[in-house]
């Protein structure tokens, strides 16, 4: 029982935790800049836990866009308002505030595809049951 309210207890911690960090999406990025690079005009304002380029899983190319995580919100404000319209490897960047994700299936929903429901046969919308 001790074990359970301490391991609780702890994922509460880590759970609070990840609210203060602050998550920084950064897009139209160069398609060769790397994650060293960005990761290296983040620092400049502050400590960064981590970097991610968003690569397409087919070409392995960057997608142009990116995220960067930094521990202090005050950094990251600086970041985000210093970085923001600034030039990296010739590109002119945008930083803003990373969004929470929003549900897949509320993307999805709106047609397309392969009909799905409607009943598109010849004579079978005239017979009678």
């Amino acid at each position: 029982m001790v074990y359970l309210l301490l391991h609780f207890k702890f994922l509460c911690f880590i759970h609070i935790f990840k609210f203060f960090v602050m998550n920084i999406f950064v897009a139209r990025l160069n398609y060769d800049t790397r994650e060293d690079d960005l990761r290296a005009a983040f620092e400049g304002y502050g400590s960064v836990d981590s970097v991610k380029i968003i690569m397409d899983k087919f070409t392995g190319r960057s997608k142009g866009f990116g995220f960067v995580e930094m521990p202090n919100e005050e950094e990251g404000r600086a970041a985000i308002t210093n970085l923001n319209d600034s030039e990296l490897d010739g590109r002119n960047i945008v930083v803003k505030e990373a969004q929470a994700r929003e549900e897949r299936s509320d993307r999805r929903s709106g047609g397309g595809g392969w009909g799905g429901g409607r009943d598109r046969g010849g004579d079978r919308d005239r017979r009678r049951y």
